[in-house]
């Protein structure tokens, strides 16, 4: 069985020097990858960005103060030494699937292991405020994965005829690093976008916890999709970005779940989330959670009462959490039906600096169990 590999997010926003720091933690705790966000747009509301929420508010800067992910992994690349350089995610709306290609193509030049396009169908908050079209994301994502295969695998002109795109005598010459060719991993939740992950993913990058018997359902629908396909779905990494809370005991996690920056994140959760637990999510009944928020739209007082209402049902789905053991175990069994690849995300850093102490130390440890799975 392959080994479990495992990952954190590293800080996308200013200072650079955070970046550095952690670049240099995950060399330290022997980690694989490191994943860069792709935004223009944060998702923390200003009307609430403030040190009631979090102490990172207390810090100074807007958290809708993004590096660009192509630089950001170029500029890395020089540090990461063997760390996999990824981004976590993108999507074929404000960048061209032909540019996509192009960067991660050059990044396999500049770094030592296969960098990861993770890519998805996109959420209107990087889209919807800049005037750019969000109708029909998966069908444009269908398309670009098409496109940035026929970039990886075409010599000469190559032609695209799609709803979205249209390529006449395309030329993409450039190819990646031998041996080092760029791996595609799908940010995929519904059956379509899974099918999509079984045609042409090298990876599976869900961001929605999941309980092992439909993280394993999910699985099957990408593996038949590949057989289908005439792939072998051995080759596709079974992963997870994984938001979690951990605390010394499980009473304090408990509390930490019950914090702002936590009331927050269960807002993101679509409506079906909701669901589960007879309620109705305060943002609609069709609301599909990070895809459709956009903070601007949504004042202090609206968010102060939806937070209000989320209830601990709904709080305890959106991350994995307990005692270190206890999220440890969680993984456990998600690694037996199948998760190869874990991004870690300690998100209740976000609660105090007492807790991002913690955080780091629980990654190390959490990393290590992974590791030896």
């Amino acid at each position: 069985m392959p080994r479990v590999t495992v990952g954190i997010s590293i800080n996308s926003n200013p200072p650079l020097s955070r970046t550095r720091a952690f670049i240099r933690a995950a060399r330290a705790m022997r980690l694989d990858s490191v994943w860069a966000v792709d935004h223009w747009l944060g998702f923390f509301p200003l009307s609430i960005w403030d040190e009631s929420f979090s102490w990172l508010a207390a810090e100074g800067g807007s958290p809708h103060a993004y590096f660009d992910w192509p630089t950001l992994l170029g500029y890395a690349a020089e540090r990461a030494g063997n760390l996999q350089l990824a981004v976590g995610v993108t999507e074929p709306i404000r960048q061209h699937p032909v540019q996509l290609a192009q960067t991660a193509m050059t990044l396999s030049h500049m770094t030592k292991r296969p960098p990861i396009l993770g890519i998805g169908s996109g959420e209107a908050e990087n889209v919807v405020p800049y005037g750019l079209d969000f109708s029909a994301p998966v069908g444009r994502l269908e398309e670009a994965l098409e496109i940035i295969r026929l970039c990886f695998e075409s010599d000469g002109p190559f032609d695209f005829d799609g709803t979205h795109f249209k390529l006449d005598r395309a030329i993409l010459d450039l190819k990646p690093k031998p041996g080092n060719e760029p791996q595609v991993w799908v940010a995929a939740h519904g059956p379509r976008m899974l099918r999509l992950t079984g045609r042409f993913g090298d990876g599976w990058y869900p961001a929605i916890p999941m309980k092992p018997d439909v993280y394993a359902a999910n699985l099957t629908t990408i593996r038949n999709a590949a057989s289908d396909s005439d792939r072998d779905p051995a080759r596709i990494v079974p992963g997870m970005s994984a938001f979690y809370v951990a605390a010394p005991t499980n009473v304090e996690a408990r509390e930490v779940l019950d914090s702002a920056p936590m009331r927050f994140l269960a807002l993101l959760a679509p409506h079906y989330v909701w669901e589960r637990h007879g309620k109705i999510h305060p943002f609609g009944e069709d609301f599909r959670g990070l895809i459709d928020f956009i903070p601007q739209h949504y004042d202090r007082e609206v968010m102060q009462a939806a937070m209000a209402k989320v209830p601990s049902e709904v709080l305890a789905e959106t991350v994995i959490w307990g005692t270190p053991d206890e999220v440890i175990e969680q993984f456990e069994d998600l690694v037996a039906v199948g998760l190869r690849h874990v991004t870690l995300s300690p998100v209740s850093a976000m609660v105090s600096k007492a807790h991002a102490k913690y955080a780091l130390r629980t990654t190390l440890k959490i990393s290590r169990a992974l590791h030896r799975m």
